[in-house]
């Protein structure tokens, strides 16, 4: 990785993704997380302040030591005690059945093999457990989606490894959960294309709202 992708692209991403729409968005994702809750791309801990008092612990993964430094006041302020469960959601350093919950914001687009990050999510869940999720992605028209598609290469390297064009519905589907709900739509005064989000739970049951 380089000076751009270690120092630069976290920083640039800690204020990006810390507007009041984005806040809006972790208030709705991390409401009905409960117990001891695992969080893959736990960045510089935005969705800290956002925690229900029904979480008793915080389990985060971050391989950028830059976002993890920029996190240290919310990490003071935590309502919850926060430890580190390593750098890679794709092995995720946790015993099976570890975790009430998995949180997970604007990550999935970044991870290289999102499918075994997903895998591990399944792993690490408790019987009952859930997965929460606001991700950007594929969107849902012919036209966005091949600007994506063509945007993709450029997106990358400029961000960090950033995908957007990944089917994020599918690919939670295909990880084996038994129930999937997700809300799609394009976020205000963004670029469809970057905008293009989907936000929901996972669980092998849901309860019923």
């Amino acid at each position: 990785m380089g000076i751009w992708s270690t120092h630069v692209v976290p920083r640039i991403v800690d204020k990006a993704l810390a507007g009041p729409q984005e806040r809006a968005v972790r208030e709705r994702v991390c409401a009905g997380l409960r117990g001891d809750v695992l969080e893959i791309g736990f960045g510089s801990g935005h969705n800290l302040p956002y925690l229900p008092p029904s979480v008793t612990s915080l389990a985060a993964v971050e391989p950028s030591g830059v976002g993890v430094r920029l996190a240290a006041e919310r990490l003071a302020e935590s309502p919850v005690p926060v430890t580190f469960a390593g750098l890679d959601g794709q092995r995720i350093e946790a015993d099976d059945e570890s975790y009430d919950a998995v949180l997970s914001t604007w990550t999935l687009c970044t991870i290289p093999d999102v499918r075994a990050a997903l895998a591990e999510v399944r792993r690490v869940l408790r019987p009952g457990g859930t997965f929460h999720f606001a991700e950007h992605g594929l969107a849902p028209d012919d036209g966005v989606a091949t600007w994506q598609r063509r945007l993709d290469p450029v997106q990358k390297r400029v961000a960090g490894g950033c995908h957007l064009s990944r089917p994020i519905e599918a690919l939670v589907r295909d990880a084996g959960f038994g129930e999937v709900r997700v809300e799609r739509y394009y976020q205000p005064k963004m670029p469809k294309a970057i905008g293009s989000m989907y936000e929901g739970v996972a669980g092998d049951v849901l309860a019923v709202e």
